[in-house]
C-alpha cells in the first residue's frame, strides 16, 4: 500500500529494470554476466594513487561547485583546444547520470517538449518526468539511425531539447558524421536545445569520435570518468557548454549535489594524462568476437562503439527470450527495458573473454531451440 507521503510524481519512476536483473545474479551459483554496463578492468594504477595521493594530502573537503581547479582548469584547456568557442564553458558533476540530471532542470519547464530516440539509455524518460517535461519519442528500429526527415517534422514550437548520445546505449551504434553535422545544424537552426550525452565516446573503435558541439557551439556536451576509466563508482562527471547554461546548472549543483567527491576529482585530473588505447583497443576484440559468435544466428546491426550489442531475439519476444536466459544462468537485458518495443535483448560485452564465449554459447543454443 502506498505511504500517503509519496510525492505524486514518484509513480513515473519504476526501480531499474537492469537493477533487478542483478538482484537476480546474486541468487545464481555460476552466473554467466553479460548485463553489467561497467568495464570489467579495474582502474588504471597511476589513477588509483593520484587519488589516494589527494587524500592523503587532505582534500578530502568540499571543492568549489564548479570543480576542483586542477581539474576544472585542466578540461577547460581541453575544451577551449577542441572547439575553440569563446563562449564554452566547463564544469565538473557528480557522474555523468548527475550532469544529465542538472542539464534537463535548467532548461526544460513544465510542458516543454524533449525529443528521445528510441531506444534510449534508461535514465532518459525520468529525467524528462523529473522535470514536468513531455517526452516525444522518434523511433530508430531497425537500424537505430536517426531519420533526420521525421525529427525535423517531430520540431513543434514546444520543443525545448533533444537528447542524442552516439556511441549509443544499449545499442552501441555510432552516428555517421553526416548525421551528427546535420542533426545538430537542424537544432541550432530550429533553436532547441542539443543535449549530447558522450559518456561513451573513448569506445569508439571504427572511425574517430566527432561531438555534435564541433558544428553548433550551444551544443550542451555531457560527459565524465566513470567508463572510459572505470571509474564507475567514483561519481566524477563534466559538462560544457553555453555559460549562461552551464552557470544556471552549477547553481542547481549546489543545492543538491554540491560538489563531485574531490579526491576522484584530482585522479579525474590525473586520468586525463593516461593513454587508454590499448583498453580500447581490447574492446575492439570482444566487440568482434561476439558479433563472430551470434551473426550466424541473430540479427543485428554492427555496434560501433560503447560495450554492447542489441540483437533482435528469433521468436520477437525478448522478454520470453530472456526468462529462458537466466534459467541457463545467462544474464541479458530485455529490450523493453530501453524501449518501447521487446524485440531484442542488450548484451554487454564488458566482460572476460571466457565469459563472452560461455554467454555466445548459450545464446546461439537459446536461438536454435
Amino acid at each position: 500500500m502506498s505511504h500517503p507521503w509519496i510525492a505524486e510524481r514518484m509513480a513515473h519512476f519504476d526501480s531499474s529494470g537492469i537493477r533487478k536483473v542483478f538482484d537476480l545474479a546474486a541468487g545464481l551459483k555460476n552466473p554467466i554476466n553479460l548485463s553489467i554496463g561497467q568495464p570489467d578492468f579495474d582502474v588504471p594504477p597511476a589513477i588509483q594513487q593520484a587519488a589516494i595521493e589527494a587524500i592523503t594530502h587532505g582534500r578530502n573537503g568540499y571543492s568549489p561547485t564548479q570543480g576542483a581547479a586542477g581539474l576544472r582548469d585542466k578540461l577547460q584547456a581541453r575544451v577551449d583546444a577542441q572547439y575553440g568557442h569563446n563562449n564554452r564553458r566547463v564544469f565538473v558533476t557528480s557522474g555523468t547520470s548527475g550532469g544529465l540530471m542538472l542539464a534537463v532542470l535548467a532548461i526544460v519547464n513544465p510542458g516543454d517538449e524533449v525529443i528521445v530516440f528510441d531506444p534510449y539509455f534508461v535514465v532518459y524518460p525520468s529525467l524528462v518526468e523529473m522535470a514536468n517535461g513531455r517526452m516525444v519519442l522518434l523511433d530508430t528500429y531497425p537500424n537505430f539511425r536517426v531519420d533526420l526527415d521525421r525529427l525535423e517534422a517531430a520540431i513543434t514550437p514546444r520543443t525545448k531539447a533533444i537528447i542524442f548520445a552516439s556511441p549509443a546505449n544499449p545499442t552501441g551504434v555510432t552516428a555517421t558524421t553526416a548525421d551528427i553535422r546535420a542533426i545538430a545544424e537542424l537544432a541550432a537552426r530550429r533553436n532547441v536545445a542539443l543535449i549530447s550525452d558522450e559518456i561513451y565516446n573513448e569506445f569508439q573503435y571504427d572511425e574517430p569520435f566527432v561531438s555534435p558541439a564541433k558544428f553548433n557551439d550551444q551544443t550542451i556536451v555531457v560527459d565524465g570518468f566513470s567508463k572510459s576509466y572505470a571509474m564507475t563508482g567514483w561519481r566524477v562527471g563534466f559538462a560544457h557548454g553555453p555559460a549562461e547554461i552551464i552557470h544556471e546548472m552549477a547553481k542547481l549543483q549546489q543545492y543538491t549535489f554540491v560538489c563531485a567527491p574531490q579526491p576522484f576529482q584530482w585522479a579525474g585530473a590525473a586520468a586525463l594524462d593516461v593513454d587508454m588505447k590499448p583498453y580500447i583497443d581490447t574492446y575492439r576484440k570482444k566487440r568482434d568476437r561476439i558479433i563472430a559468435g551470434l551473426k550466424d544466428d541473430f540479427e543485428i546491426t554492427q555496434p560501433g562503439g560503447a560495450f554492447y550489442v542489441f540483437p533482435k531475439v528469433p521468436n520477437g519476444d525478448a522478454t520470453k527470450f530472456v526468462e529462458r536466459a537466466i534459467a541457463r544462468e545467462l544474464l541479458v537485458i530485455p529490450g523493453k527495458i530501453f524501449s518501447r518495443h521487446d524485440t531484442h535483448i542488450r548484451i554487454s560485452y564488458a566482460a572476460t573473454d571466457e565469459t563472452i564465449d560461455r554467454g555466445i554459447e548459450i545464446l546461439r543454443e537459446l536461438a536454435r531451440a
